[in-house]
């Protein structure tokens, strides 16, 4: 049998709830690997110095841009080459796999070179203190040397889960992780290089991980990367935009959220709060990635099959994706509540550090179980290319909401007012996502019929 029907097939005709959780399990494995590793860094600095974590913790909003310009191309080339893999239109993919990377290279270069120029003034907006100056200036310089290599590997990760192919996104992703997890401990605590360790452990992973990834997108039905195929022109510009501006806003405003998050908890409770704040960021992240590693399962099928006209398949694929994602969160939610005070403590052991990060982790936790649906509406509109209403959804959680909220609750309540703006942001962007996900549902289930 052609191989090329056989995953058309497999992409068109199996039942939707196992084929979201055979994509699903490498895409979980890959979030949570990246999230174990990501949080590596601030638990191994953390055996170093309260300010050497608040440092790591400011820097992830420079990792946090970086990350949003590689899904925003990563995001924005996959979601289209799955819809026209799924209308049948090969060439087109093509073009926009290489045409995506390229574009990811160009400005993973810009910010290499823009990052070290201005990098003083760059550390002091983030929120550095006098004693975390040096620290935060250490580490981003190394962090940005990477920035070309970790938009790349997001690019060719989401191309080849949008093509159907999540085993070989997991194994580029968990061979960094790796390398990153032996190195830190190594780096930082063996040969005592402190936060320059963990950003070079951090770097290396990277590297490997990109190098994994291009060698993976050459197997099999895999769209082979050519130079000959990169065109940036308007069309596929416009398109990687509609399709990659929910990612580029999400990222963006969740950097721009964890920048202000630092700042006012600087300003209410220095060093110690930052480095709070920073391990509960953390910590949501990981249980998170899980979900997206979830959701990410479902955005091929749901593009593909919207490409295909197969409507019922996108919706029944969105409703199994909250369903479980609720079931999933809400037992996470409960564990995160009651041993708060110990998850905070297990990465910095003190008192101040844990009595910021256990109130802000257990209010978190407790609108953890309205996650999936806000994260699975964004992610149906954005794989069925409804930029406009993606762009609004992503944009609410960190932006619409948490902007104004962090503006306005620390002035009222102090620190409590930095513990809970996360919180009240997740109720306010679920009333957005439901009149925005009602009537895309609605449609669906009419085209259906």
């Amino acid at each position: 049998m052609d191989k090329k029907i056989s995953r058309r097939e497999m992409m068109t005709q199996s039942p939707v709830p196992g084929l979201i959780t055979k994509l699903s399990i490498p895409t979980i494995i890959s979030m949570l690997v990246t999230a174990f590793y990501n949080s590596a860094d601030t638990y191994f600095v953390g055996k170093i110095s309260t300010g050497a974590t608040a440092a790591v913790g400011l820097v992830f909003s420079v990792m946090a841009i970086i990350q949003a310009f590689g899904f925003f191309c990563g995001q924005g080339s996959g979601n289209y080459l799955s819809r026209m893999l799924g209308a049948g239109n090969k060439k087109e993919a093509n073009d926009m796999a290489s045409s995506g990377f390229a574009l990811a290279l160009i400005i993973g270069l810009l910010v290499v070179v823009f990052g070290n120029i201005f990098i003083h003034p760059l550390v002091h907006w983030l929120g550095a203190t006098p004693t975390t100056i040096e620290d935060t200036e250490n580490y981003m310089r190394i962090i940005l040397i990477g920035a070309p290599f970790m938009m790349g590997q997001f690019v060719i990760n989401n191309q080849l889960r949008f093509q159907g192919s999540a085993i070989y996104a997991m194994v580029g992703l968990m061979c960094g992780a790796v390398v990153n997890v032996i190195l830190d401990p190594l780096l930082i605590i063996v040969f005592n290089m402190g936060v320059s360790g963990a950003a070079i452990a951090t770097v290396s992973g990277q590297i490997i991980s990109f190098i994994v990834l291009i060698i993976g997108s050459t197997k099999g039905e895999n769209i082979r990367l050519n130079i000959e195929n990169v065109h940036l022109n308007m069309h596929f510009l416009i398109e990687i935009i509609n399709g990659g501006a929910p990612s580029f806003f999400r990222q963006g405003l969740a950097a721009t959220a964890t920048l202000l998050l630092n700042n006012f908890a600087g300003k209410y409770g220095g060093d110690a709060a930052i480095a709070g704040m920073s391990i509960v960021t953390r910590v949501i992240m990981i249980m998170i990635s899980a979900l997206i590693g979830f959701g990410q399962g479902y955005q091929p099928v749901c593009s593909y099959n919207f490409g295909a006209g197969l409507y019922g398949r996108v919706r029944e694929g969105f409703f199994f994706c909250v369903k479980w994602g609720t079931i999933f969160l809400t037992f996470f939610a409960v564990i995160s509540f009651v041993f708060a005070p110990d998850i905070i403590g297990w990465f910095r052991n003190d008192p101040d550090v844990i009595a910021v990060g256990r109130t802000a982790l257990r209010y978190q936790s407790c609108v953890l179980p309205i996650a999936p649906f806000t994260i699975m509406t964004n992610m149906m509109l954005q794989s069925m290319g409804r930029g406009v209403k993606a762009t609004i959804t992503s944009s609410a959680k960190n932006g619409i909401c948490f902007i104004p909220l962090i503006l306005i609750l620390p002035h009222f309540f102090g620190i409590l007012g930095v513990e809970i703006t996360q919180t009240c942001a997740d109720v306010l962007s679920l009333a957005i996502s439901i009149p925005m996900v009602y009537a895309e549902l609605k449609l669906l289930s009419r085209e259906a019929v």
